[in-house]
């Protein structure tokens, strides 16, 4: 397993304890380990969801995450920011030009039999065509607030995203503009 993924293993507050293969923290809920999100919206509100390829081996053919990966060993939040939302969607984003960085939003623990993370969510704008990674995903569509609101609970959805979704849910204010619904993300105060 020489090319297999370190990942490490963190405190709620994300002080890193140890380093320990994928193998080894998968399957284990009690090592706890950082992933990054990124909830992709378009110009129109819609939230990019993935569909995960039956190939996966947490949640296979489930909706999930715009984009959502571990933070390797070694690797900063920002990096594995950056590189997941290239390998899954096609999305580079830097610090300047029009692809700016994504807008931090929260962070919460995840936990459920297989594994437990330590999740850091973002939120991003693009309305370009994602060039995703079909080794991974099966299809990438958006979706409505609405429609993702009528689907939680009926086994469509992954569970992570559907925790991702109740955190997002509780910093989103609806109101009307013109006559249409409008969303608007009110980010957590700094600690």
């Amino acid at each position: 397993m020489a090319n297999e993924e370190l990942l490490d293993v963190v405190t709620e507050s994300g002080k890193i304890i140890r380093t320990l293969p994928r193998s080894e923290i998968h399957g284990n809920p009690s090592l706890m380990h950082r992933v990054v999100h990124v909830l992709v919206f378009n110009g129109e509100g819609g939230l990019l969801l993935q569909k995960r390829s039956m190939n996966k081996d947490v949640a296979p053919g489930r909706w999930d995450t715009s984009v959502g990966g571990h933070i390797n060993h070694g690797e900063t939040i920002e990096e594995a920011l950056r590189r997941e939302m290239e390998e899954e969607l096609g999305i580079v984003v830097n610090d300047k030009g029009s692809l700016s960085m994504p807008e931090f939003l929260y962070t919460y623990i995840h936990s459920n039999p297989y594994e437990t993370e330590l999740v850091y969510t973002f939120a991003y704008t693009y309305d370009g065509e994602p060039l995703f990674n079909r080794e991974e995903i099966d299809e990438v569509r958006p979706w409505s607030i609405e429609e993702i609101d009528k689907t939680i609970g009926k086994g469509v959805l992954s569970d992570n995203f559907e925790h991702e979704f109740a955190m997002y849910s509780g910093l989103r204010v609806s109101h009307y503009s013109n006559g249409k619904k409008k969303i608007t993300i009110i980010p957590p105060s700094p600690l």
